[in-house]
């Protein structure tokens, strides 16, 4: 089989004065025939830190087979990979976000270093799945991308559960609503072994982008990760990556503006996590494509929410594998006319020709997972983007399964989460008021940290619809119910949730997606007062990685980049 054309980078380690480098390659195995042939990069966040990575050792294997059948030489490394759910609600959660950045970065480095062909990329948790196609969409050799799986659910007094259920009961607990061999009963059965979050949470939403941008195999997102079907996705993917080197397919190709519509449309139809308005503007940077906050609103306007998925519905991700997984949803709204199917995937396929054969929600029977267009949970997607006096850049809101759109109170002001949790603990909050948590954006906390264990606790508390959350930091994808993250500018620069007072009155509106509303009762005159006798807290840290980040983020609304000053390629289209 020849391959010797695909070695467009290895090639630089040919020749006599090479042989140095080459001897340290044969030190690990390698012989003549292997040299010969393109090196592909096998990068994965295996680790023994979350369960969501435990199943990559020999998921990677799957994939080194495939690409050693079709000719190539896999050359495996790993990353890191932060778990959101252990480093929730305490210091560590300021370690998530900056961790995609360290993801990307340490792939990109190992395949610039090695000089590798092609990149085989995989990733199993919040984080580490938009870090992986950050690298991917920044290098532009041949990729493709493998999801680790999710977790299946927990099994508790015969109903299914997952760890959103746990943070809940904490509230629970606090309210005096449970026991604590209750919550001890629930927190040994919720997770049941290795695989991401099982609900429609960051994982498993990014997952299904994914496979909706092109750049994973049909198929690649649903399967639960302790599922033979897992082994033969890897697999397939490896030996489908060394076709996308023959055919010249590179991401740039492949994740094309349309293709960004269209996996933002695919996460807006299934009510995917508030994190996607992150991570897809960051993987559109690394690719020149600029996807901001008015793309989302004139998405979500025309998309309807079709999936009734966990946080804000029935189903976990393994209910919608048994029915076909993302596949389904992508053919229910390519039929609607809602996709671009000409996109080009890493199949060599486009959109429209991976589906052909796939049948839509109308044609499926007695399931209830993916509803018909026609029959949409909601008329329009899962997510709103609000603006207003207190976010002049924007703000996201997750609406899908929220049934209350509207909210208006006094503001309860804290000035970092584990002061407001304190709080919320105490039960200090009542009906009404709307909760600001501020300090605690890209900049400001550092790292953006994600809100769940105290709106899981409110929640809990039975105050979720009675109680607004706002802040300039974000949430888990299981985080549902009136809350109102990424608000633009953060705090930390002085923007105008900066300029807020106990008891002022805050009004948030999601009940139009073209016009969410998100403001205070406040006159611009007496927001640029508070503003300007306002002064800039000092960094939380002075040194090491959290001190390098706040120097180099910039906004939310970006999603969150550190290169943002950087001019970027155009993207091949």
């Amino acid at each position: 089989m020849a391959t010797a054309h695909l070695k467009t980078r290895s090639k630089e380690l040919e020749g006599i004065a090479r042989a140095p480098h080459r001897a340290f390659m044969r030190a690990m195995g390698l012989g003549d025939a292997d040299l010969r042939q393109p090196l592909v990069g096998v990068a994965h966040t295996w680790n023994e830190a979350t369960p969501c990575n435990l199943s990559m050792g020999f998921l990677a294997q799957e994939a080194k087979r495939g690409i050693r059948e079709m000719g190539g030489t896999p050359r495996e490394f790993v990353s890191i990979a932060v778990s959101d759910g252990i480093a929730m609600g305490h210091e560590g959660m300021k370690a998530s976000l900056v961790s995609r950045e360290v993801i990307a970065d340490s792939i990109e480095l190992m395949m610039r270093a090695h000089c590798y062909d092609a990149l085989f990329g995989m990733a199993g948790c919040d984080k580490s799945l938009p870090g992986a196609l950050m690298a991917i969409a920044r290098l532009n050799l041949p990729s493709i991308f493998v999801y680790g799986g999710t977790i299946k659910p927990g099994q508790y007094r015969g109903n299914d559960v997952t760890i959103q259920t746990v943070y809940e009961a904490v509230g629970q607990r606090e309210a005096g609503l449970i026991t604590d061999e209750d919550l001890y009963e629930l927190e040994c059965s919720a997770c049941p072994g290795m695989g991401s979050c099982g609900g429609l949470f960051t994982a498993n939403s990014m997952a299904s982008v994914s496979e909706a941008i092109g750049i994973a195999l049909p198929g690649n997102a649903s399967p639960p990760a302790v599922d033979e079907t897992r082994r033969s996705v890897a697999y397939a993917s490896g030996r489908a990556l060394m076709n996308v080197m023959r055919r010249g397919i590179l991401p740039s190709d492949i994740m094309t503006r349309e293709a960004f519509e269209n996996a933002l449309t695919v996460a807006l139809a299934m009510g995917g996590s508030t994190n996607v308005a992150l991570h897809l503007p960051a993987i559109a940077h690394e690719l020149g494509i600029r996807l901001t906050f008015d793309d989302f609103t004139r998405i979500t306007c025309r998309t309807p929410h079709i999936a009734d998925m966990t946080p804000g519905g029935k189903y976990v991700m393994e209910d919608l594998h048994r029915i076909g997984g993302v596949p389904v949803v992508m053919k229910t709204l390519l039929d609607a006319g809602l996709l671009h199917g000409d996109c080009v995937t890493v199949t060599g396929r486009t959109v429209a020709e991976n589906l052909k054969k796939v049948k839509n929600a109308e044609q499926l029977r007695k399931q209830s997972v993916v509803y018909p267009v026609s029959r949409p949970l909601r008329a329009s997607g899962g997510m709103v983007i609000l603006k207003g006096n207190l976010a002049p850049e924007g703000s996201v809101m997750k609406v899908a399964g929220v049934s209350k759109l509207k909210h208006v109170g006094p503001a309860r002001i804290f000035d970092d989460e584990a002061t407001c949790a304190a709080a919320v603990g105490r039960r200090e909050i009542k009906a009404g008021d709307v909760v600001v948590i501020r300090y605690v954006g890209p900049k400001g906390a550092p790292g953006m940290p994600e809100m769940l264990s105290v709106t899981a606790a409110i929640r809990g508390q039975g105050l979720g619809y009675d109680v607004a959350l706002i802040t300039d930091g974000r949430f888990s994808g299981a985080t549902t119910g009136l809350v109102v993250g990424h608000i633009g500018p953060e705090a930390y620069v002085g923007g105008p949730i900066a300029a807020l007072r106990d008891g002022d009155i805050i009004e948030i509106d999601a009940s139009d997606p073209a016009r969410g509303k998100l403001r205070a009762r406040l006159s611009r005159t007496e927001i640029a007062a508070r503003l300007k006798a306002w002064k800039q807290p000092k960094p939380h840290y002075t040194s090491g990685a959290l001190a390098k980040y706040t120097q180099l983020v910039g906004r939310a609304c970006d999603g969150a980049v550190t290169d943002g000053a950087i001019p970027r390629r155009s993207a091949r289209r």
